[in-house]
């Protein structure tokens, strides 16, 4: 069942795809109906999963899931990574790869393979105060205010 993402409850569980680039105007209009499309006919063990999306800077997929009703099993999270794997096919962007970092520089996000993003850091180029995406949060309430962060906020400081 597709709901407003606004209406999850904080508790909500997230799971946020980043894109290595940001989608053009019309792919979104295209990925926003798929994305509708597979999360009202999304179930677990035949239940329907109340879930809504949101894309934030054309660039993250969002998905967010009220547990409330129904949990998602392992047939479930298989089949939406199936479905953002459909989604990397058709749009030639890659949204599964979790060895890369989004960040913020002035207006714009760059987007880096992480190892570079650690030279980044080694050589200063990025600063403790550099706003990251912190894609490893897990509800809605984490989501709203740990996942744009300062990088010394963040489990990127590590790399400090």
């Amino acid at each position: 069942m597709l709901i407003n993402f606004k209406e999850l409850p904080p508790e909500a569980r997230i799971w946020i795809y980043q894109a290595n680039r940001p989608f053009k105007e019309e792919e979104l209009q295209e990925i926003n109906s798929e994305i509708e499309a597979f999360l009202t006919a999304w179930t677990a063990h035949g239940s329907s999963l109340k879930a809504g999306y949101k894309i934030p800077y054309n660039r993250f997929i969002v998905f967010g899931l009220d547990q409330e009703i129904a949990s998602a099993s392992g047939c479930s999270i298989d089949a939406s990574v199936h479905f953002i794997q459909s989604l990397e096919k058709k749009y030639n962007v890659t949204l599964l790869d979790k060895m890369n970092v989004t960040f913020k520089q002035g207006e714009y996000l760059a987007h880096k393979p992480l190892t570079d993003f650690k030279n980044l850091v080694k050589n200063k180029s990025v600063s403790e105060n550099t706003i990251v995406f912190n894609n490893l949060v897990n509800n809605k309430e984490e989501f709203t205010h740990n996942w744009e962060v300062p990088l010394k906020d963040s489990w990127h400081n590590r790399f400090l």
